[in-house]
């Protein structure tokens, strides 16, 4: 017994001992990802061109599209990353009567970031959090 103990015992310190493990060289071939500083300054200036027409210039609606400083989209029902989607993607009607919203050309990631920050900080001005 003593000897299967001492037997073990030295094969995991010989194995603690040996070359290390190859890391996979893959993990190299992605980029780093882009942070953005979101700004809502900018992202005003991206919600009055591409979504002011739809949603008023106040964010509150229009008769062709939902309010979105409203409680139904305050962060914790729709995360930031579900309006970035929208925005990219679009999205189906599924809380209003307006119909389908369709994608929104011609915008950065980094132009959607800002948009996402001026819609919540606008949101938080109502006190909806």
């Amino acid at each position: 017994m003593k000897t299967l103990i001492l037997g073990s015992l030295s094969l995991l310190i010989l194995a603690n001992c040996s070359e290390p493990q190859q890391t996979d060289s893959r993990q190299d071939d992605y980029p780093s990802p882009v942070v953005v500083q979101a700004d809502a300054g900018k992202g005003l200036d991206v919600f009055l061109a591409k979504c002011a027409l739809c949603h008023g210039k106040s964010g509150k609606g229009s008769n062709q599209g939902p309010p979105l400083v409203h409680n139904i989209y305050r962060p914790d029902h729709h995360s930031d990353y579900s309006v970035e989607r929208a925005v990219k993607f679009g999205v189906q009607s599924h809380h209003w009567g307006f119909g389908n919203m369709p994608p929104i050309p011609g915008l950065s990631q980094e132009d959607i970031k800002h948009l996402v920050a001026y819609i919540r900080k606008e949101q938080n001005k109502a006190g909806i959090q």
